[in-house]
């Protein structure tokens, strides 16, 4: 028969943070470290960017895990530092990845639903880090989005190809930097998602170019272009579209882990277009075959599932079965 703290340990196992937290004190009520090592960890498992950052005890969670998680951090003012995810969204992919993988080891397909979707939405980004030399910091755009002749972010100009909702994303994401942390927090809330999808569609598929992207290299104007349509169709794909398809709406439909399959292979199906997009059909050991692989390709940089989550429940794993623990259990 299992022990109290055999238990526990494979809650941490499983990434049950959330139960680990709350049961633990009842049953190792020395070992303080837990619940919030668990809350920490809890905050990664739901993608909680916003409190990636959040003050922990530095006794609690070590340094590295710490470090690592600001890198996945969405900085919540204009001025914060660093600037975690505005500097680069290649960590937080990762930590998407291995979110992903173990959710859909636990068959938690709503939360492997959601995940991709949030892929889908600042894929653009991605893409387009290696030319901007940032993740779309609107602190940090580079001038020539302004230059005369561009039509980028300017209200009811109708030569431009933006929808209404892009049109006024790129117009706020100008000037967002010089807001107050309120108006920072509700831009990224609300509107940074589809500034993405308008850079995408400057570079990728505009009909009538102006002048907003003339600030990329020649050289690099054609990688980007494509790795930008390939990020554009990930998000029409079957897979991310499977997140809609409930008919009563959004919450009341979950799929089966072989539906989502099924959707993945015609989504593979559906981006095999090109040399980019023909990733997505490598055999790369992930649970969603090519995703890892897709996703590298689009940031011209390899990207593969993080250790964060497997190393947060290592160090619980240590906490509990350590010797303050272990005197509890005899």
């Amino acid at each position: 028969m299992k022990s109290p703290l055999d238990l526990l340990t494979e809650l941490a196992r499983r990434y049950a943070f959330g139960d680990l937290g709350a049961l633990a004190p009842k049953v190792v009520p020395e070992a303080v470290l837990i619940p919030a090592l668990c809350e920490f960890g809890q905050r990664l498992l739901t993608l909680d960017a916003e409190d990636f950052a959040a003050e922990v005890d530095a006794k609690t969670v070590p340094s590295a895990l710490r470090r690592r998680a600001r890198d996945c951090h969405m900085p919540q003012t204009p001025r914060e530092q660093p600037r975690g995810a505005l500097a680069s969204l290649r960590p937080a992919y990762g930590l998407l990845l291995e979110v992903i993988q173990v959710r859909w080891e636990r068959r938690e397909l709503s939360s492997v639903m959601a995940a991709l979707h949030i892929a889908g939405e600042y894929l653009p980004l991605l893409a387009f880090e290696p030319v901007l030399g940032h993740a779309g910091d609107p602190a940090r755009w580079p001038e020539g989005l302004r230059a005369e002749g561009s039509r980028f972010g300017v209200i009811g100009d109708r030569e431009c190809d933006h929808t209404k909702s892009e049109r006024s994303a790129a117009e706020r994401t100008l000037r967002v930097a010089h807001e107050p942390p309120e108006g920072w927090r509700a831009y990224f809330d609300r509107q940074h998602s589809q500034l993405a999808g308008a850079m995408a569609t400057c570079v990728a598929k505009c009909r009538r170019p102006c002048t907003a992207m003339d600030w990329i290299a020649a050289e690099a104007r054609e990688s980007l272009a494509l790795r930008c349509k390939v990020a554009l169709a990930f998000a029409d794909t079957p897979l991310v579209r499977l997140r809609h398809a409930a008919p009563v709406g959004h919450g009341f439909g979950v799929p089966s882990p072989e539906e989502v399959l099924e959707a993945w292979a015609r989504s593979r199906a559906h981006l095999d277009k090109n040399g980019i997009g023909h990733h997505a059909t490598r055999d790369d050991g992930f649970p969603l075959p090519g995703l890892p692989s897709l996703f590298s390709a689009v940031a011209g940089a390899t990207i593969e599932p993080s250790t964060l989550l497997a190393d947060v429940a290592a160090r619980l794993v240590k906490l509990i079965e350590g010797p303050v623990a272990r005197g509890v259990a005899s």
